[in-house]
């Protein structure tokens, strides 16, 4: 078996890779607006992030975190699908594990899927919300040591997970340490 090698000049580097990571919008979508969907794409790209993933949520897991009502699943990825042909933006992705799925999905299982298939460091873009939610999950302080939060406000209302880890999250916008 003949090896084939290859030749580099003296001192060459490879060059450093200016995109990394991961940027997941973890939410049901049913109240966010297109201005929103755009503030995260701006995020993900100023940033530099590899990829901009879209994760709708299945109506039971919503159901079970929220207790509200939300359109079918079908049709709020189809919305996101549509804004990212509107966008012609190529590192933005719509995740589709919950509609393949079809049932409730617990936050952890999503996370290690999401672990395990784009590239790290992974960072979760949430609403004031569900990261408040995700707060008070018993399972918060494994994953927050994992991952990186960004939320486009600052919470009225901090869960006291969210303020001992205050350095794990960024509020978009704000200047950075």
């Amino acid at each position: 078996m003949k090896k084939d090698i290859q030749h580099v000049p003296y001192g060459y580097e490879p060059p450093v890779e200016q995109r990394k990571g991961t940027l997941v919008f973890y939410d049901s979508f049913e109240h966010i607006t297109d201005q929103e969907l755009e503030v995260a794409a701006k995020t993900a790209a100023d940033r530099r992030f590899t990829k901009l993933v879209l994760y709708p949520l299945h109506e039971e897991t919503v159901r079970r975190m929220t207790k509200e009502p939300v359109s079918a699943y079908y049709k709020r990825e189809d919305r996101l699908h549509e804004w990212k042909r509107e966008q012609g933006r190529s590192f933005v992705t719509v995740e589709s594990l919950e509609g393949k799925r079809k049932k409730y999905t617990p936050l952890d299982s999503a996370l290690r899927h999401l672990a395990e298939i784009y590239p790290s460091p992974i960072f979760l873009y949430l609403t004031p919300e569900v990261a408040n939610q995700f707060a008070s999950y018993s399972s918060f302080e494994e994953w927050i040591v994992k991952v990186r939060l960004l939320v486009p406000s600052a919470p009225s209302t901090l869960h006291p997970r969210l303020l001992k880890f205050r350095h794990r999250w960024d509020v978009v916008g704000e200047e950075r340490d």
